[in-house]
This record gives C-alpha cells, sequence and structure tokens, in this order.
C-alpha cells in the first residue's frame, strides 16, 4: 500500500493535485473506503494511473469483504433505538442457539478434560483443571495481552468476543452525573459507544450508578488490575444486544431505579421505567459471558437472563448473601425462552444464599463443576419443563433436615415434571444432600452429551478456590 502511494506521488511524468484516503473507518463493518482522485495527469501515463488506482481499491474491497458476518448483522443494532434493537435482536438470537445443545455439552466436558487444548491455544497451564482460568492466568504478562481471554471462553457463551476486535477504553472517572449525557471517561460513556471497545480502569473506584448501565454490543469490562465495585445504585443492564463479556467486578448491593432518561448509544436516548435492581440482567441479548465476578446484597436477582436470551455462560462467580440467585427463563408462558442454552460452570454459590442457583425454565442447562457450600431453601429448581444436566458439582447441604434436596419443581404437579429431563452425573452429595432425577436418564442425548465426562466432583474445590473477582497485580501471575 506504502509502494502504491509512493508511485502515485512521485512521479515525475504526472502530479496530482489531489490525493484523499479515507482510512481505516471504526463501525461494526470495520470497513476501509479509499478515494482516490488526480487532475491534471498526463495522458501518456493515463494507463499507469488507472491500474495503481484499481491496484488501491482492489485492496480496500478486499478488507471490506474480510468483515465478519456478524459485525455486518449488527450494525443496525448498534446504533437504533430499543424497539430497533428488540427486533434485530430476536434474528441474532434465533441463529445463536444451536441445533443440538447435547454437543456443546459434550464440547464443555471435552474442554474440562484435556484442559486447553481443545483451542490448542499453546499458553500457559496453572495446573488447576480449570480450562478458563489455565487458558490465561498464569501469564505474569497478562496486563499485556489482556484481550487473550476472550479466546478462553466455554460452553455456550463460548463465542462471546466482546470487545476483541476494537480499541481500550481507560475508565478514569467513576462518576455518573448525567445518565443522559455521560462524560468521556466514565464507564457509561465507555458502554453505549457503537463500536467494539475493551473497557478497563486506571485505578481503583467505587462506581456509583444513578440509572441502569445500558450497554452497547461488543464490549469487554474487564476490571483486572483494579479494585473495581460498582455499588449502592443501580447496575448493568444488557438489553437486545450481543458479545458482551463482564469480567473481575464486584457488583453488590444494587437498587431499584427508573423512571428517568437514560442514554443507551451516542445517537439515542430514552425513558426507562423502573428496573428490578439486578446485578446484572440479560434481556433478549446472546453471547453473553459473566465471569470472575464478585456478587452480592441485590434488590430482586444477581444474574437474570430472560426474553429469549441465549448463548450464555456463568463462569468462577461468587455469590453471597442474596435471595433469588439466578434466573434463566422470563416466565412459564414465554416460549420464546425454549431456545436458552445456559453452560454454569466453576462458580462458588456461598454463604447466605437461600435459592435458584439457577431457577430455570424452558431451555437447556448445563450445570458443572460448581461448588454449593450453602443453601436454605434449594439449590436448583425449574419450571414449565427445562433439561437441567448437573455433572461434577459438589453439593453440601444446610443442616435443616427440610432443605436436604438440591432440586425443586417449582408449582408443577409430579406427574407432569416426571418426564423433565433433569439429571445428576458424578455429583459429590455431602451432609444429607439428596438429588431427585426425572426423565428418560439413558438416552441417547444424554450418552452424547456424558461420554467424555466432567472433571471429578473431588476436583472443584481447587477448580473453584480463586472464584470471584481477583486480585490481580501488574507482572504477576493474576
Amino acid at each position: 500500500m506504502e509502494l502504491v502511494r509512493w508511485l502515485i506521488v512521485h512521479s515525475t511524468d504526472f502530479s496530482l493535485s489531489l490525493f484523499n484516503i479515507l482510512s481505516y473507518s471504526e463501525t461494526t463493518k470495520r470497513k476501509r473506503e479509499i478515494q482516490v482522485s488526480a487532475m491534471a495527469v498526463s495522458s501518456a501515463k493515463w494507463v499507469l494511473f488507472l491500474l495503481l488506482t484499481l491496484l488501491v481499491r482492489e485492496e480496500a474491497m478486499a478488507m471490506a469483504a474480510s468483515a465478519t458476518n456478524r459485525n455486518v448483522e449488527v450494525e443496525s443494532l448498534v446504533n437504533s433505538s430499543m424497539a430497533e434493537r428488540a427486533i434485530e435482536a430476536e434474528k441474532l438470537n434465533d441463529g445463536a442457539a444451536v441445533a443440538n445443545p447435547e454437543e456443546v455439552a459434550s464440547m464443555v466436558e471435552m474442554s474440562i478434560q484435556n484442559n486447553t487444548e481443545r483451542r490448542n491455544l499453546g499458553f500457559f497451564s496453572c495446573g488447576t483443571g480449570n480450562p478458563i482460568d489455565d487458558c490465561w492466568r498464569c501469564d505474569p504478562n497478562w496486563q499485556r495481552n489482556r484481550k487473550r481471554l476472550a479466546d478462553c471462553g466455554i460452553g455456550f457463551g463460548r463465542n462471546a468476543i466482546g470487545g476483541r476486535d476494537g480499541k481500550f477504553y481507560v475508565v478514569t472517572d467513576p462518576r455518573d452525573d448525567d445518565p443522559v449525557n455521560p462524560k468521556p471517561g466514565t464507564l457509561r460513556h465507555a458502554v453505549i459507544q457503537d463500536r467494539p471497545l475493551w473497557i478497563v480502569f486506571k485505578r481503583d473506584m467505587v462506581i456509583q450508578l444513578k440509572q441502569e448501565l445500558i450497554m452497547n454490543s461488543f464490549k469487554t469490562i474487564d476490571g483486572r488490575g483494579a479494585n473495581v465495585h460498582i455499588a449502592n445504585g443501580a447496575c448493568i443492564t444488557i438489553q437486545y444486544v450481543t458479545n458482551v463479556i463482564i469480567h473481575g467486578l464486584h457488583i453488590h448491593d444494587c437498587k431499584p431505579t427508573g423512571n428517568a432518561m437514560v442514554r443507551s448509544s451516542p445517537t439515542h436516548f430514552g425513558w426507562r421505567t423502573m428496573a428490578d435492581g439486578d446485578a446484572i440482567s440479560i434481556f433478549g441479548s446472546s453471547h453473553i459471558w459473566v465471569d470472575h465476578n464478585s456478587l452480592s446484597h441485590c434488590a430482586d436477582g444477581l444474574v437474570d437472563a430472560v426474553m429469549g436470551s441465549t448463548a450464555i455462560t456463568i463462569s468462577n462467580n461468587h455469590f453471597t448473601h442474596h435471595n433469588e440467585v439466578i434466573l434463566l427463563g422470563h416466565s412459564d408462558s414465554y416460549t420464546r425462552d425454549k431456545q436458552m442454552q445456559v453452560t454454569i460452570a466453576y462458580n462458588h454459590f456461598g454463604e447466605g444464599l437461600i435459592q435458584r442457583m439457577p431457577r430455570c425454565r424452558h431451555g437447556y442447562f448445563h450445570v458443572v463443576n460448581n461448588d454449593y457450600t450453602h443453601w436454605e431453601m434449594y439449590a436448583i429448581g425449574g419450571s414449565a419443563n427445562p433439561t437441567i444436566n448437573s455433572q461434577g458439582n459438589r453439593y453440601n447441604a444446610p443442616t435443616n433436615p427440610f432443605a436436604k434436596e438440591v432440586t425443586k419443581r417449582v408449582e408443577t404437579a409430579a406427574s407432569e415434571w416426571k418426564g423433565w429431563n433433569w439429571r445428576s452425573e458424578g455429583d459429590l452429595l455431602l451432609n444429607g444432600a439428596y438429588f431427585t432425577p426425572s426423565g428418560a436418564g439413558a438416552s441417547a442425548s444424554y450418552a452424547r452429551a456424558s461420554s467424555l465426562g466432567a472433571k471429578s466432583s473431588s476436583m472443584v474445590g481447587s477448580m473453584t478456590s480463586n472464584a470471584g473477582a481477583l486480585g490481580c497485580k501488574r507482572g504477576r501471575q493474576c
């Protein structure tokens, strides 16, 4: 490209009065528009000029063609109103659903068994058996290779790339003074942008949001290297978007907010009704990964995924001090949630939890190698015929003799739920804990889902020992 430019500008046989190159444009199409115009070109070199111009244009067209189909599809999504986003997101979510969920379950099991060999990353191994952590945590230069994280996902949300293909955005200001006109340097200003961004933090900070933090597509919020709390106000809303990674945050004491104007993109803001006060609310979205966060004490759920959301992984989080922990599915009557596919892996469900770890409707849910050390009512619940595949977890029942059961079918007669596919395979049941299975159990689909096996439940302690936000230090293994 530089050679072409030099030939055109420096040719002694003709001159260019105007040479204008519109370089890389930061849109989701990643399209490069190049315009070359020339005046006063000698007739003797006209052919040469045309050839060089065609060469430049050919290169530009090749770069445009190499843009990913996914980026092309979401161009209108990130620049639209919420109503328009809803229509576009529905199309994307339909495409995100996996035709054979059991195959993805097998892929997760293979990843657990073979560590990071599936992605053939060739990076460091911590030897914990946790394939996500072993993919990146032992690299002492993790801060120089932050985007490696986007290649370490597993499960149904494994294709969530977040802001991997964009620039870094450094949050320098913890304030949230104006949800309609956020200042540059604030977290809100970062997440609403219409281009991919990998968002990091300059220092430790506590961010008290006045209204919901409405995410735009292709964003990573990466709290590593700083002690970042989103607390005592509104929290995170992922609505009608795609490709979001939330990593390394402390999110707690979230409160209902709303009945206010809030900006959702550089070109759009609108009226928001009252939000429930979830830590992370996933609404009609796909390709979402929630990893290594510490979540507690919120008004409603800690992680809720509803309204046709799918292709989600919830991993390595530490949940404490909360009632209704994870809700997956909007309502028994909302059948679009039949496409919902969620992987829940390597999380620590800790002290002060009561129920919904998770509570599922309709879809397909792979619960693998989690540590359940506390619950007061039940651990895993559901209604509306969800498929729940529990493998290699450690369930430690409470002392209450009436709360030993891991499972709960919510407001459903046994004659109905006995046909639901719920199974426990390789789970460690302690202190009188018991899992009530149902469904076909030995079906071919379950055989495919379990053919490689999860890691032994005896390893859950080591795999989840660092669940939650990590205290990463620059220049050291995280």
